[in-house]
C-alpha cells in the first residue's frame, strides 16, 4: 500500500473557513439601508439624497482602499495588511453607534470603504495563491468566495431587520462580526513566505505587470456590472410602472435574489469541472434570459422567475470570470490584476445609472438594453469558447 499523501494545511476546513471568512464584508456595508426610514428623521437638516449617500459612499472608499491596498503591502505584508484592514472595518463600521452628527457619520462610512477595500483583492488574490495547482480545487474555492459575500449580506440583513428594531444606531452593531474573523485568520491562515524572501536579496523582486488577457478581463467585467446593476436599481420603478405590485413586494423579491447566488456559486466548482469555458456562454445566456422575462413580465410570477434566471446566471458567470483571472494573471502579479479589476467593477457599479439613463429614462427599455447586451455577450462568449478549445488542440497536437 503506497503512502497517505500528508495533509496540507490548505486541505484542512478551518483554514478554508478561515481564508474565506474576510470575504463576509466585501458587500456588506449597504446592508444597513433597512434603517434609512428612521436615520431620515435624525437628520432634519439633511435632504433624502444627503442621508441615501451613506449607504452608497462606501462604493467610494473602496477604490480608495484598492490603490493605497498595494503599497500597504509591500510595506507591511499581505497578511498585516488584511489584519489592519479588518481592524479598520471594526472601528469605522460600529462607529455611528456611539455618535448622531450626520458629518462625522459620513466620514465614518466613507472610512468602512476604505477599509474593506485594502483587504477586497487579497480575499480574491490569495485563494489561487495555495490552490493554483489544482485548477478543480481553486474553481471550488473561487466559488465559495463568490457565496461568503453574498451569505455576508444575507446574515446582516437578517441581524438587520431584529436590530432596528432597537434603534438604527444599533443596525451598525452588525459590524461587531469582525471580531470572530479576525481571530480566525491571525490564527488558522499562514500565508506562504514569497520565494524572493526566503532567498534573502540574492534575487529582488519582480515588478508586477499586467497583460492584454487582464486587460480584456477587465474590459468584460467593467461592462458585464455597468450592464447588470439594472435589475438593482430599475426593478423599483419597473414594477410600478408595468403596475406588477408593490414596492414591498420588490423588497421581498429582492431578499430572495440575493440568496440565490449561494448554491449557484458553492456549486461552481461542480459545473467548471464538467462544462469547463462552456459556462461562459451558458452563464450570459441564461442573464440575458432572465432580463428578456423581466422586461416581458406580465404578472409578479412571471418577474420572479425573470429575476431567479439572472440570479443563476449571474451566480455562475461571475465566479468563472475571477477564476479566469487568477489563471490568466502572471504568478507574481495576481494581487495587482484583482485590484484593477475590482476598481474597474466599482467604476461600473457607481457609473452604471448615468450610463442607462442617457440610452432611456425607461425603466422597461433600460432592462430591455441589458437583455440586448447579454445576448451580445453570449455571442462573444461562444467565440471565446471556440478560441479557447482551438488553443487547447494546438497546444496538445
Amino acid at each position: 500500500m503506497g503512502k497517505k499523501r500528508p495533509t496540507r494545511v490548505q486541505d484542512t476546513v478551518i483554514f478554508k473557513v478561515s481564508l474565506l471568512s474576510i470575504s463576509l464584508f466585501l458587500i456588506m456595508a449597504p446592508a444597513v439601508s433597512p434603517a434609512l426610514p428612521l436615520m431620515y428623521k435624525a437628520f432634519p437638516g439633511v435632504d433624502q439624497a444627503g442621508v441615501e449617500i451613506l449607504v452608497t459612499i462606501p462604493n467610494l472608499g473602496i477604490i480608495i482602499g484598492l490603490i493605497i491596498s498595494p503599497f500597504l503591502i509591500a510595506a507591511i505584508g499581505e497578511k498585516a495588511t488584511v489584519l489592519a484592514g479588518l481592524i479598520g472595518t471594526l472601528l469605522t463600521g460600529t462607529f455611528p453607534m456611539y455618535v448622531s452628527a450626520y458629518i462625522p457619520i459620513l466620514i465614518s462610512r466613507l472610512l468602512i470603504g476604505v477599509s474593506i477595500g485594502l483587504y477586497n483583492s487579497l480575499a480574491l488574490s490569495l485563494i489561487p495563491r495555495f490552490y493554483r495547482d489544482d485548477k478543480g480545487e481553486l474553481a471550488t474555492m473561487v466559488g465559495f468566495q463568490n457565496v461568503t459575500g453574498s451569505l455576508g449580506a444575507a446574515i446582516a440583513s437578517f441581524l438587520i431587520s431584529w436590530l432596528i428594531t432597537i434603534s438604527w444606531h444599533a443596525a451598525f452593531a452588525v459590524f461587531f462580526l469582525v471580531i470572530p474573523v479576525f481571530i480566525v485568520f491571525t490564527l488558522f491562515v499562514p500565508l506562504p513566505k514569497d520565494k524572493n524572501q526566503e532567498q534573502g536579496s540574492a534575487q529582488p523582486k519582480k515588478k508586477q505587470h499586467i497583460t492584454s488577457e487582464i486587460v480584456l478581463i477587465a474590459v468584460l467585467m467593467f461592462l458585464f456590472y455597468l450592464f447588470y446593476m439594472p435589475v438593482s436599481y430599475k426593478l423599483p420603478a419597473f414594477v410600478i410602472a408595468e403596475h406588477l405590485g408593490s414596492i414591498s413586494n420588490v423588497s421581498t423579491l429582492t431578499g430572495v435574489f440575493n440568496l440565490i447566488s449561494i448554491p449557484i456559486g458553492a456549486s461552481f466548482g461542480f459545473f467548471f469541472k464538467r462544462l469547463h469555458d462552456k459556462l461562459f456562454p451558458l452563464g450570459c445566456a441564461t442573464i440575458a434570459l432572465g432580463f428578456f422575462i423581466t422586461t416581458f413580465s406580465v404578472n409578479f410570477a412571471m418577474l420572479i422567475v425573470g429575476t431567479l434566471i439572472i440570479g443563476i446566471g449571474f451566480g455562475s458567470t461571475t465566479p468563472y470570470l475571477y477564476n479566469w483571472l487568477d489563471l490568466a494573471a502572471p504568478k507574481d502579479s495576481v494581487n495587482l490584476a484583482t485590484t484593477i479589476v475590482l476598481i474597474v467593477v466599482n467604476i461600473g457599479c457607481g457609473i452604471s445609472p448615468m450610463v442607462i439613463n442617457v440610452m432611456s429614462s425607461d425603466p422597461k427599455q433600460d432592462l430591455l438594453i441589458s437583455a440586448c447586451f447579454f445576448a451580445l455577450g453570449t455571442i462573444y462568449g461562444l467565440i471565446h469558447y471556440f478560441h479557447v478549445r482551438k488553443s487547447t488542440v494546438n497546444i496538445i497536437i
